[in-house]
């Protein structure tokens, strides 16, 4: 090269020019979600899903233990309106079992339509001192008519 001809590099940096820097944007804040609210009563329901063995027993443990019950305790079980509602008798013909089981009688599961295996949903209620064990049946039909309902659809 010539010594008076410019290199090809500083051609090219005279050509093409260095960007300038950009600001970076603020990032937008996040929005702010509405506070959950509370269910009525003490603001807590526990849930549970299981499935009753042949004999019609579900296991458990941590609505039991959530609620204090411990195995033995006798137990009044009665069908509700298509749910099966649990609670703490002194007359109970029913008991939490030692392996922390809850007794599903077969007249109430055959009126509430729960077939062995089928998984129910069991909700604890510990300011009422209850469980109610809810069919797959009627949990599918509530979240069929609320799906419904979200989208927009008849149901």
């Amino acid at each position: 090269m010539s010594p008076g001809r410019p290199r090809p590099r500083q051609l090219v940096e005279a050509l093409v020019p260095t960007p300038l820097p950009v600001a970076v944007p603020e990032p937008a804040p996040l929005p702010t979600l509405p506070t959950p609210a509370a269910p009525s009563g003490d603001g807590r329901l526990l849930f549970d899903v299981a499935r009753p063995d042949a004999a019609g027993r579900v296991t458990t443990r941590a609505l039991l233990r959530a609620l204090g019950w411990t195995p033995g305790l006798t137990l009044h079980v009665d069908v509700v309106t298509g749910a099966i509602l649990i609670t703490p008798a002194a007359d109970g013909t029913h008991a939490v079992g030692t392996r922390e089981e809850l007794p599903l009688p077969a007249a109430a599961r055959h009126l509430c339509g729960i077939a062995p295996g089928e998984p129910v949903l069991l909700a604890a209620l510990p300011r009422q001192n209850r469980i109610v064990a809810h069919p797959s049946n009627t949990i599918a039909a509530v979240l069929a008519d609320l799906h419904a309902r979200i989208l927009g659809e008849p149901s």
